[in-house]
Protein backbone atom coordinates (compact mmCIF):
# COMPACT_ATOMS: atom_id res chain seq x y z
CA UNK A 1 0.00 0.00 0.00
CA UNK A 2 1.85 3.16 -1.35
CA UNK A 3 0.67 6.18 0.23
CA UNK A 4 2.11 9.22 -0.99
CA UNK A 5 1.82 12.93 0.37
CA UNK A 6 -1.82 14.35 0.10
CA UNK A 7 -3.28 10.87 -0.98
CA UNK A 8 -6.03 9.61 1.26
CA UNK A 9 -7.49 6.85 3.20
CA UNK A 10 -11.15 6.59 3.17
CA UNK A 11 -12.71 4.79 6.64
CA UNK A 12 -16.71 4.42 6.51
CA UNK A 13 -18.99 3.16 9.20
CA UNK A 14 -21.29 0.46 8.14
CA UNK A 15 -24.64 2.01 7.09
CA UNK A 16 -23.49 5.43 6.41
CA UNK A 17 -24.04 7.12 3.58
CA UNK A 18 -21.07 9.23 3.75
CA UNK A 19 -17.20 8.09 5.56
CA UNK A 20 -17.11 10.53 8.43
CA UNK A 21 -13.17 10.61 7.92
CA UNK A 22 -10.36 9.97 5.60
CA UNK A 23 -6.81 9.72 6.73
CA UNK A 24 -4.48 11.42 5.00
CA UNK A 25 -0.67 11.07 4.68
CA UNK A 26 0.75 15.09 5.31
CA UNK A 27 3.83 16.94 5.65
CA UNK A 28 4.63 18.19 8.75
CA UNK A 29 4.90 22.33 7.32
CA UNK A 30 1.73 21.72 5.11
CA UNK A 31 -0.18 20.75 8.14
CA UNK A 32 1.57 22.19 11.18
CA UNK A 33 -1.80 23.92 12.62
CA UNK A 34 -3.95 21.09 12.19
CA UNK A 35 -1.78 18.57 13.72
CA UNK A 36 -0.70 20.89 16.49
CA UNK A 37 -4.58 21.95 17.15
CA UNK A 38 -5.00 17.70 17.64
CA UNK A 39 -2.10 16.93 19.33
CA UNK A 40 -2.67 20.36 22.01
CA UNK A 41 -6.21 19.40 22.76
CA UNK A 42 -5.13 15.92 23.64
CA UNK A 43 -1.35 15.67 25.10
CA UNK A 44 -1.43 19.70 26.59
CA UNK A 45 -5.09 20.28 27.59
CA UNK A 46 -6.51 17.09 28.56
CA UNK A 47 -3.11 14.97 29.70
CA UNK A 48 -1.16 17.64 31.17
CA UNK A 49 1.77 17.23 29.09
CA UNK A 50 4.19 20.35 29.19
CA UNK A 51 3.68 22.40 25.43
CA UNK A 52 7.85 22.64 25.64
CA UNK A 53 7.59 18.37 25.75
CA UNK A 54 4.99 17.94 23.34
CA UNK A 55 6.63 19.56 20.68
CA UNK A 56 9.61 18.00 20.46
CA UNK A 57 11.29 19.75 17.10
CA UNK A 58 11.11 16.29 15.34
CA UNK A 59 7.92 16.58 13.29
CA UNK A 60 9.60 17.65 10.57
CA UNK A 61 11.65 14.14 10.14
CA UNK A 62 8.94 12.90 10.37
CA UNK A 63 5.99 10.55 8.19
CA UNK A 64 3.04 12.32 9.45
CA UNK A 65 -0.74 11.07 9.42
CA UNK A 66 -3.70 13.40 9.80
CA UNK A 67 -7.69 12.43 9.98
CA UNK A 68 -9.83 14.93 8.98
CA UNK A 69 -14.16 14.58 8.78
CA UNK A 70 -15.92 15.63 5.73
CA UNK A 71 -16.02 19.14 7.28
CA UNK A 72 -12.02 18.34 7.27
CA UNK A 73 -11.96 19.20 10.54
CA UNK A 74 -8.87 17.18 12.24
CA UNK A 75 -10.24 14.65 14.62
CA UNK A 76 -6.40 12.79 14.87
CA UNK A 77 -2.87 12.83 13.96
CA UNK A 78 0.34 10.39 14.86
CA UNK A 79 3.93 9.94 12.92
CA UNK A 80 6.50 7.77 12.03
CA UNK A 81 10.27 8.59 12.08
CA UNK A 82 12.47 6.95 10.28
CA UNK A 83 13.39 4.62 13.02
CA UNK A 84 10.21 3.11 12.71
CA UNK A 85 9.04 4.60 15.99
CA UNK A 86 5.79 5.59 15.80
CA UNK A 87 4.51 8.33 18.00
CA UNK A 88 2.10 11.04 18.83
CA UNK A 89 -0.98 9.64 18.13
CA UNK A 90 -3.57 11.34 19.43
CA UNK A 91 -7.32 11.18 18.61
CA UNK A 92 -10.07 14.05 19.96
CA UNK A 93 -12.06 12.56 22.85
CA UNK A 94 -15.38 13.05 20.92
CA UNK A 95 -13.95 10.78 18.48
CA UNK A 96 -12.60 8.10 20.48
CA UNK A 97 -14.16 4.43 19.62
CA UNK A 98 -14.87 5.08 16.09
CA UNK A 99 -11.99 3.67 14.40
CA UNK A 100 -9.83 6.47 13.94
CA UNK A 101 -6.79 5.18 16.39
CA UNK A 102 -6.89 1.97 13.92
CA UNK A 103 -6.82 3.65 11.23
CA UNK A 104 -3.77 6.33 12.11
CA UNK A 105 -2.30 2.86 13.36
CA UNK A 106 -3.09 0.92 9.89
CA UNK A 107 -1.63 3.95 7.54
CA UNK A 108 1.97 3.94 9.68
CA UNK A 109 1.96 0.50 9.22
CA UNK A 110 1.55 0.40 5.68
CA UNK A 111 3.91 3.31 5.21
CA UNK A 112 6.17 1.74 7.05
CA UNK A 113 5.96 -1.89 5.03
CA UNK A 114 6.77 0.71 1.64
CA UNK A 115 9.59 2.65 3.21
CA UNK A 116 11.26 -1.74 3.66
CA UNK A 117 11.17 -0.58 7.40
CA UNK A 118 11.43 -4.75 9.33
CA UNK A 119 9.73 -3.19 12.60
CA UNK A 120 7.69 -0.40 14.28
CA UNK A 121 7.86 0.61 17.81
CA UNK A 122 6.46 2.90 20.03
CA UNK A 123 5.49 3.57 23.87
CA UNK A 124 1.98 3.06 24.74
CA UNK A 125 0.33 4.76 27.42
CA UNK A 126 -0.33 1.58 29.87
CA UNK A 127 -4.17 2.01 29.13
CA UNK A 128 -3.73 1.95 25.55
CA UNK A 129 -1.67 -1.64 25.30
CA UNK A 130 -4.98 -3.79 24.47
CA UNK A 131 -5.48 -1.21 21.83
CA UNK A 132 -1.68 -1.68 20.33
CA UNK A 133 -1.92 -5.69 21.38
CA UNK A 134 -5.35 -5.87 18.74
CA UNK A 135 -3.08 -4.33 16.03
CA UNK A 136 -0.31 -7.06 16.22
CA UNK A 137 2.59 -5.37 19.16
CA UNK A 138 4.15 -7.06 21.96
CA UNK A 139 4.99 -5.33 24.63
CA UNK A 140 8.51 -5.11 25.56
CA UNK A 141 10.29 -3.72 28.81
CA UNK A 142 9.05 -2.59 32.20
CA UNK A 143 6.62 -0.04 33.20
CA UNK A 144 8.54 3.62 32.31
CA UNK A 145 7.54 7.49 32.96
CA UNK A 146 7.22 9.83 29.65
CA UNK A 147 6.26 13.34 30.63
CA UNK A 148 4.61 11.93 34.24
CA UNK A 149 2.43 8.71 32.45
CA UNK A 150 2.97 5.30 32.83
CA UNK A 151 3.77 3.88 28.85
CA UNK A 152 5.47 0.65 27.94
CA UNK A 153 7.58 0.02 24.71
CA UNK A 154 5.79 -2.27 22.08
CA UNK A 155 7.09 -3.59 18.55
CA UNK A 156 5.51 -5.04 15.84
CA UNK A 157 7.53 -7.22 13.33
CA UNK A 158 6.55 -6.62 9.33
CA UNK A 159 6.28 -8.76 6.40
CA UNK A 160 8.48 -8.09 3.85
Amino acid sequence: MSVAPGQSFRYAIIGMQQPPFVVRRVTWEGAEAAIRSVREAVFVREQGVPLDIEMDGLDGACVQVLAVTADTDPVGTARLAPDGRIGRMAVVSHWRGHGVGSALVDALVGIAVDLGLSRVHLAAQTHAIPFYEHRGFQVEDAVFLEAGIAHRHMVRRLAR
